[in-house]
């Protein structure tokens, strides 16, 4: 069965289909937590799936062709041995360096991503509130739900900020695995909890008391 033919109904849930059709390409590296699928268009990397098994990966490649409105473009191989390779379109390559940035982040050689991103999948407060995450908390520290609300000008939205980690296109990269609640509990995670915590362990947070 092929990806086209297991799409699903469109989710309430996931905004407006995309009208702009870009290119762009996926893939599904293996990591510590287990197989993450990342997409990127020619804008930069547009999502993070984890726990991307070939059920999960097929479900999220088919709200991607919705979501951007064309199929995902084949990264091509190259040629081994030669000088002639086709040129990666700059979709591949923003997934390539994905690729490599997340390898390295899990071989813990990498602290920062320097990825390029489309934020095309998150609008609005979310929008706002994850790239004030991705600029302003770095690796090896936490952020409480009440204090990012208070960052971006919303001091009464710490719910709304756990409804925008909830819905992070970006997780990882993006990193809503640091955002933990004020009084010292791990908090919520899209990707289960054992999965925030070996991110966190990773970065060298835990075990230590997060506040």
């Amino acid at each position: 069965m092929t990806i086209a033919q297991r799409q699903t109904q469109r989710d309430p849930h996931e905004g407006p289909e995309r009208r702009d059709a870009r290119a762009w390409a996926w893939a599904v590296p293996a990591t510590p937590i287990g197989p993450l699928l990342l997409a990127a268009t020619d804008e930069g990397l547009v999502q993070v799936v984890f726990h991307a098994e070939e059920k999960t990966a097929a479900e999220a490649v088919a709200r991607l062709i919705r979501r951007l409105g064309t199929e995902p473009t084949p990264v091509p191989s190259p040629a081994s041995g030669t000088a002639a390779a086709p040129a990666a379109p700059r979709c591949a390559e923003h997934l390539a360096e994905a690729i490599r940035q997340v390898g390295s982040y899990f071989a813990e050689d990498t602290t920062a991503f320097t990825l390029a991103l489309d934020w095309s999948l998150t609008t609005g407060f979310n929008r706002r509130v994850l790239r004030e995450l991705a600029a302003h908390v770095p690796y090896g520290t936490v952020v409480g739900y009440q204090d990012l609300a208070d960052r971006v000008g919303e001091p009464g939205a710490a719910r709304a900020v756990g409804v925008a980690m909830g819905s992070n296109p970006l997780p990882v990269v993006v990193p809503c695995h640091r955002v933990v609640e004020s009084g010292g509990g791990i908090g919520g995670f899209g990707g289960g909890l054992e999965t925030k915590r070996s991110l966190l362990a990773l970065e060298g947070v835990l075990p230590q008391p997060l506040f």
